[in-house]
């Protein structure tokens, strides 16, 4: 049995009628960039997440570097995030210009460790960006305390997390605004990039509108500087579709995931939770392992397809050794990075896969 780690066809052959009606009503209609699939799509994701409003851009990525242009975030600034996460968290902060400020996680969520930022705030600091990390949102009270205490705004990477809640409030939601990527195998995922940035902040909306777009406010006429990042329509017009089956498609993977557990039980393998203030989307649905490599190798012989969700924590990775952080600064994360190792997870996953999956991981531990 081939079972991969991801399987975008699957989804397509489920969709293919609706997705290839949504291309071909772009193509006849012959407007590629800012037409009405953007603005509908935007109007229906933040209605979807309960937000005054949102904004396309061209890539998760450049939702954190736009958020954090909006704020007047830059040179001399600092950030404080986590070390655990995708290096396009930090490549906005750098974008933009900040400095990034690393503090652990915690063991369980693989979040932020809301005990250990306060000691990392400075004069410098002007952010705390938390990372909603696999589809489990953060502890985002303390953090809205501490940036109402010392005045710092707050940007959530909820890239992983559409639909993920705390306290019932979704991800994204909560701070000063909320990044989204798009990215193809991303819960609700395009077929290229794509990103958008959720606020409940006229004013900072009315400037992201410009900061994607050459900072104008009508053609030709720029107010501000701004750059090129907007999000295509051919890429909205297939988000409008897949926006449909966003909730569908989330039970199901809370369903996988209850499989799982309930399969791996009794197993060495340490498998995800679900704080009680939290809605876990399962985005990915990782474990902790010993013999981690050895096992990856085991499934992937044997047809099971994971990956490393992230095998080289940001403050090891040579592009930011100007940091000047050694191995040992974050424990936590550095550990993790070591036993971690995502299973496959997907709407179309089937009962006979995923009992293939938690059977191959007993057999490797009786060896």
């Amino acid at each position: 049995m081939n079972i991969p780690v991801f399987d975008l066809k699957r989804q397509y052959e489920n969709l293919k009628t609706e997705i290839d009606n949504a291309f071909k009503s772009v193509f006849e209609k012959g407007i590629f960039v800012l037409g009405e699939n953007v603005k509908l799509f935007e109007e229906e994701f933040a209605d979807y997440l309960g937000a005054g409003f949102a904004v396309g851009v061209g890539s998760g990525t450049e939702a954190l570097h736009l958020s954090l242009e909006a704020c007047d975030i830059g040179y001399g600034d600092e950030v404080i995030t986590v070390p655990n996460t995708a290096v396009p968290t930090i490549s906005a902060i750098s974008f933009a210009g900040a400095k990034p400020v690393f503090v652990d996680i915690t063991q369980d969520t693989y979040t932020m460790d809301l005990r250990k930022v306060e000691e990392k705030i400075t004069d410098k600091t002007k952010a705390i960006l938390p990372v909603h990390l696999y589809g489990h949102s953060t502890e985002m009270e303390q953090i809205m305390k501490l940036a109402k205490a010392h005045n710092l705004r707050v940007i959530e990477d909820a890239c992983q997390s559409h639909g993920a809640k705390y306290n019932n409030k979704n991800a994204g939601t909560i701070g000063d605004m909320g990044c989204f990527s798009f990215y193809p195998t991303k819960n609700l995922g395009a077929y290229g990039d794509g990103g958008m940035v959720v606020t409940n902040n006229e004013e900072l909306y009315k400037k992201l509108i410009m900061l994607r777009n050459y900072g104008e406010v009508k053609k030709f006429t720029s107010k501000i500087e701004g750059f090129n990042s907007r999000l295509d329509e051919i890429q909205a017009a297939v988000l409008r579709v897949k926006l449909r089956y966003l909730d569908e498609w989330t039970n199901k993977r809370r369903e996988i995931a209850t499989m799982y557990h309930q399969l791996l039980y009794n197993s060495n393998v340490q498998l995800p939770c679900e704080r009680q203030w939290a809605k876990h989307v399962y985005h990915l649905f990782v474990i902790r392992v010993n013999k981690r490599d050895a096992l990856k190798d085991y499934l992937q012989e044997r047809g099971v397809g994971t990956q490393i969700h992230y095998p080289i924590p940001i403050h090891l990775q040579e592009a930011y050794k100007e940091l000047g952080h050694k191995a040992g600064d974050f424990p936590i994360s550095e550990r993790n990075a070591e036993e971690i190792l995502s299973l496959p997870i997907y709407p179309e996953l089937t009962t006979e896969e995923i009992e293939t999956v938690a059977s191959l991981i007993t057999e490797f531990q009786n060896i």
